[in-house]
């Protein structure tokens, strides 16, 4: 009760507070304009825009906060903040202007041009104290000054010295920044994050366009008057929805600055399950924090400021996972060989449907279409919705058969959140951040770049509009070219499917994707850490649980190889599980049609390696390989020297073995036949057909062509026929192993 009130009081102290306040009023019509000085760089100024006089963020300022304001722009193109660099911004006569304008309310953006190799490297200690010292001269010729400093703009990949230094030391100034507005005790406001998703809004990766000096005069009108739209929540808050059990919640929106914000969970009579409240920062943002809920139907969610207030209702409480990927998890129940389940109405399975609203087809999108997805609105709004027949039929196949069998198994609610995109790439699904520091030459070009799958690259450009094939040098292209988005493009789908939804709890997510990387094992290897450590940071959850398809049989050559290193991807992360479907293949369709097994084999791997329970959720997996040969009286003895073919001849030895070890006992077949699709090499190129036979827990493999055997796979053809199963079914994977030398 006492911290309730507390934040009560805050928020009345704030909303009372003076000019250095978070919401300053503007002066009647007698009384002279609030005066407010822009300082900064070009970026201010507004160079590179059509009329900076008309365009650059402090002239649209002025037409937002209208006749009560008076706006100067004290940009000065080039300026830096440190003031033994090669432009000091305290020797421009702007820096002069802005003294002798004595802003009553002080708005500066500098920082930018202290990235340069002169300046931060050398100078960078020297930044934070003349920092303060430009505020605090600022200050003296009106020390009742409220003053905003701002985090800068982005700066794109696209800048030449981006990956020399500019990247890191763009990072560091921000630190330096935030520690200026900690010690000054000025508002600290946020270029950054409004412009980052855009960065066609940077045509030269620095300067913002039009458009994007509007966003930043928003972010300013907004600082400076309080008013960001009133109480408002992310996509995923509607009735219907599903909150996750067993661990805290963190439940964060926008609201005016200095408004209070009450939230309240009650059951279906009216009693408190649970309460917070927090006051919304002079960013507007305000977070609060629930307790673990206890799995729950029927609740009413109410969020409420002064001034508004948001009622979701039949609301549960929990297992939400989130299911993405490419077309195999988009494909429909409707779509599916296994037919309909006649029992598809389910109250207590929520489904939240992300669809798209251009589908990746082979045809030109339209100007309007083109425009929407740049701006990264590419899906239509959606709402949790109890499952009924006509829903499901239009949800993922795998994820309601996923679904279905938690609620089974589980007794409780489970929502199911699906934003998978047909095509989509992995890179597509990391965050920029995460792609600028560890793997930025994917960002590069991405339409002429053969990190991503040529066949992603021709679709996206067909939906553009655009001719593919293109051998222009990439600093040569014309601006347009960057201004192309699709949701093929790096960091796209994390930026317009993932990004809104942060900080929503989550029991997991599953994921089937790969076909769009399948051409380049070795970047999907970089790449699948990236997007699974992109989810955990996005829902706030460090040891949030991935489970994912492998490629299922195929005719396309490069599948096995693939497979072999999402199998090695999975027993090398922690909280990632994979489950096999080679078994399930069709061998001329990408898309198969049997979707039960896979989403059902998810389920049991959930059930198993998150929720504890005594099942069997995994195929068996290969845990070690031993060689033996034999010699002619059969007596085993261990190969330590690789032999050849001819020695081992001389010897008089017979073909060599090698033995693999599964995790699981109760090795079978799926036809009841011998052991299939083995091969032996002793050199790991030329590989040979092999025999084997089950003995426990142990496959016995020999080929009469290989004496000494130190590899083995199995598996190993894009649309196999492997027969080798656990004691429950589910198949092994495509694997190759070699014996140490």
């Amino acid at each position: 009760m006492k911290t309730r009130l507390t934040f009560f009081l805050l928020a009345a102290i704030l909303l009372l507070l003076p000019a250095s306040g978070f919401a300053q009023k503007k002066k009647t019509a007698s009384d002279a304009p609030v005066r407010v000085a822009c300082v900064g760089n070009s970026i201010t100024y507004g160079f590179r825009l059509p009329d900076p006089a008309r365009d650059s963020y402090p002239s649209q300022l002025q037409l937002l906060l209208g006749d009560g304001y008076e706006v100067g722009n004290f940009g000065h193109s080039g300026a830096t903040l440190l003031r033994r660099a090669y432009r000091p911004y305290f020797d421009m006569p702007e820096y002069k202007q802005a003294m002798e304008f004595k802003g009553d309310i002080i708005v500066i953006h500098l920082g930018i041009n202290d990235t340069d190799p002169r300046a931060w490297p050398e100078l960078g200690d020297e930044f934070v104290g003349d920092y303060l010292a430009l505020i605090d001269s600022l200050r003296s010729v009106n020390p009742r000054a409220r003053v905003l400093i701002a985090r800068m703009t982005p700066i794109a990949d696209r800048h030449p010295r981006f990956l020399s230094g500019t990247l890191q030391w763009h990072g560091e100034i921000q630190q330096a920044i935030e520690e200026v507005a900690r010690i000054s005790g000025a508002e600290l406001i946020d270029f950054f994050e409004p412009l980052y998703p855009y960065p066609w809004l940077l045509p030269d990766a620095i300067h913002p366009d039009v458009e994007g000096a509007a966003i930043m005069a928003k972010t300013v009108c907004s600082a400076i008057t309080g008013d960001y739209g009133g109480l408002q929540l992310p996509m995923l808050y509607t009735d219907n929805m599903v909150l996750q059990r067993n661990k805290p919640l963190t439940i964060s929106g926008t609201a005016n600055a200095g408004e209070a914000v009450d939230l309240k969970l009650t059951d279906n009579k009216g009693r408190l399950i649970a309460d917070a409240a927090g006051v919304a920062n002079n960013r507007g943002e305000w977070t609060v924090e629930l307790p673990a809920l206890q799995a729950a139907e029927g609740l009413t969610l109410t969020i409420s400021t002064r001034t508004r207030t948001r009622i979701y209702n039949n609301v549960c409480v929990g297992e939400v996972w989130l299911c993405s990927g490419q077309s195999n998890m988009a494909f429909r129940l409707n779509q599916s060989a296994d037919g309909m389940p006649t029992a598809c109405a389910d109250k207590g399975l929520r489904l939240f449907d992300m669809k798209e609203r251009w589908p990746t087809d082979n045809v030109t999108w339209t100007p309007e279409a083109i425009d929407s997805v740049r701006h990264l609105q590419y899906f239509y709004p959606a709402q949790w919705q109890e499952a009924t027949p006509e829903r499901a039929a239009q949800f993922s196949a795998v994820a309601w058969h996923f679904g279905r069998m938690l609620r089974d198994s589980l007794k409780c609610p489970v929502g199911l959140i699906c934003n998978a995109i047909g095509g989509s790439t992995t890179e597509s699904w990391v965050s920029r951040d995460k792609l600028e520091h560890e793997y930025p030459d994917i960002l590069r070009d991405w339409l002429h770049n053969d990190l991503t799958q040529q066949w992603c690259r021709q679709r996206a450009a067909k939906n553009l509009g655009l001719s593919d094939g293109s051998t222009a040098l990439y600093y040569k292209r014309p601006v347009e070219d960057f201004r192309n988005r699709h949701p093929y493009e790096p960091a796209y789908l994390y930026e317009a499917a993932l990004r809104p939804m942060r900080g929503y709890g989550l029991g997991g997510v599953i994921w089937y994707q790969g076909e769009s990387n399948a051409h380049n094992k070795d970047t999907h290897a970089r790449l699948f850490p990236m997007m699974t450590s992109t989810m955990r940071e996005t829902f706030c959850d460090e040891a949030l649980p991935l489970l994912f398809v492998q490629l299922s049989s195929l005719s396309r050559r490069s599948w096995p190889a693939f497979r072999d290193s999402q199998r090695q991807l999975a027993d090398a992360m922690q909280g990632v599980s994979m489950v096999v479907t080679t078994d399930v293949g069709d061998s001329l369709d990408v898309h198969p049609r049997l979707k039960q097994p896979v989403g059902q084999r998810l389920a049991l791997a959930a059930l198993q390696d998150v929720y504890g329970h005594a099942c069997t959720g995994h195929s068996p997996r290969p845990c070690g390989v031993a060689a033996h040969v034999v010699a002619t009286e059969g007596a085993p003895v261990p190969v330590t020297t690789l032999e050849t073919t001819a020695d081992a001849a001389k010897r008089g030895r017979q073909a060599g073995s090698l033995i693999v070890t599964f995790d699981q006992p109760g090795l079978r077949t799926s036809d009841g036949q011998a052991p299939s699709t083995f091969e032996l090499s002793s050199d790991g190129y030329l590989f040979y057909p092999a025999t084997a036979r089950i003995e426990g827990q142990q496959v016995v493999v020999s080929s009469s062509e290989v004496y000494a055997p130190r590899y083995v796979r199995y598996g190993w053809q894009p649309f196999t026929r492997a027969n080798l199963t656990g004691k429950t079914g589910l198949p092994v994977s495509t694997f190759r192993l070699g014996v140490d030398k």
